[in-house]
């Protein structure tokens, strides 16, 4: 109970007065003290973000939703709200930071899901080239003898069409895969070969495509914020989307057979405790989960 009586004082009276007395010894507003305060990245920024959902001020809370393209506008009538002095540089570069992060994770998810709703087409020229670019990147000593072939088991699609297995991440899914096989050719290649192991191999694409639902679905409910904010200073773009995806691939397979499944058919079980591990990672403000090339 006294928690509770504690926090609805503090909240209705004491936050006033302390931060009312901190502006007189400091000089400096709140917001201030928050921008300048906290360490560059995540912990900047996600604290921004709490001040303003905490201010009456129509214009502060109106900028956890700000666009791009009125970032700039943004940080000039905050600054006027707040009776901040323009010259005050430091304070809008690191405001600025802050809101192109803000509005670049929407935008980066409203990027993936567009992709994820692509269905991959047979019929799309670039749709074509990019699975056969996925088949010579793991495969180039082997010729693929025909479009529709078993052989496409071989790098763990279920079938002798790839295309049915895109229906859940649409051409999401492909393009992660090929990304990872462009960008980090050995270790794809490394984990495929891996994935055929005789106890504990795993259907390396389906897999893939299970893991790029996996980075979507972070990036859906937020949790991606933290480790973004901190890799990128400005606007998160789909090269570090497709970064984390990679990330999540490597540690995967080493977490497989870190694991030893008893076979593939409890694949959701330690999918989902990796997920949780991931997740778990991920709750840390100072965050950075990517490889290196």
């Amino acid at each position: 109970m006294w928690v509770h009586v504690w926090g609805f004082l503090y909240s209705n009276y004491f936050r006033f007065w302390l931060k009312w007395i901190l502006r007189l010894l400091t000089g400096k507003c709140e917001l201030q003290r928050v921008l300048g305060g906290a360490e560059a990245g995540a912990r900047r920024t996600l604290s921004m973000m709490s001040s303003f959902l905490m201010k009456s001020f129509t214009v502060l809370r109106n900028a956890v939703h700000v666009e791009e393209a009125e970032v700039e506008k943004c940080v000039r009538d905050i600054m006027k709200e707040k009776k901040i002095e323009q010259k005050d540089t430091g304070f809008k570069t690191n405001l600025r930071i802050s809101l192109l992060q803000i509005s670049g994770y929407k935008k980066l998810y409203l990027n993936v899901e567009n992709l994820r709703k692509v269905p991959y087409d047979s019929e799309n020229e670039e749709h074509e080239e990019q699975l056969i670019e996925l088949w010579n990147l793991l495969m180039p000593y082997e010729n693929l003898k025909a479009r529709i072939s078993k052989q496409w088991c071989d790098i763990g699609f279920q079938g002798d069409d790839p295309k049915t297995d895109f229906r859940g991440m649409g051409l999401l899914g492909l393009v992660n895969l090929v990304y990872f096989s462009k960008h980090y050719t050995n270790e794809a290649r490394q984990i495929l070969s891996r994935s055929n192991h005789p106890k504990l191999g795993y259907s390396y694409a389906i897999v893939g495509i299970n893991l790029t639902e996996m980075a979507y679905s972070l990036l859906k409910n937020g949790t991606l914020k933290a480790h973004l904010y901190n890799m990128v200073s400005g606007l998160p773009q789909m090269e570090h989307f497709h970064q984390f995806y990679c990330y999540l691939v490597y540690e995967f397979d080493k977490f497989w057979f870190e694991e030893e499944p008893e076979s593939i058919m409890h694949f959701n079980q330690y999918r989902e405790k990796f997920h949780e591990k991931i997740k778990g990672l991920l709750l840390d403000c100072n965050v950075v989960l990517t490889l290196q090339d």
